[in-house]
């Protein structure tokens, strides 16, 4: 059976608005401005070779947690990343509004 998700504590630079983001191993997206990078197939395993740019396009409350949609650029691929602690108030009021 292969494992769905795989930690990968990593740290980066965000391409979209050159933050420097601190990984935890669940860090998926860009704190300050949101913005992704599709590089999973799977959660974690680097496994994508589509590398494009994923908008947060929604922001969706599911039994008291909130996951930010992100849309690929590039290929389309739609996916739900949970919301982290420290993520931009104002960008997640913001995407809220847009949203519902």
């Amino acid at each position: 059976m292969v494992k769905k998700f795989q930690r990968q504590i990593e740290d980066f630079q965000c391409a979209v608005c050159g933050q420097q983001v601190t990984g935890n191993g669940y860090t998926n997206h860009c704190s300050n401005c949101l913005w992704s990078k599709h590089v999973d197939q799977n959660p974690g395993d680097r496994q994508s070779g589509c590398g494009g740019l994923m908008e947060p396009v929604a922001l969706e409350n599911r039994a008291a947690v909130f996951y930010l949609i992100h849309r690929c650029q590039k290929c389309g691929c739609q996916k739900a990343n949970q919301a982290q602690r420290g993520d931009n108030f104002e960008k997640l009021v913001e995407l809220s509004q847009k949203t519902g």
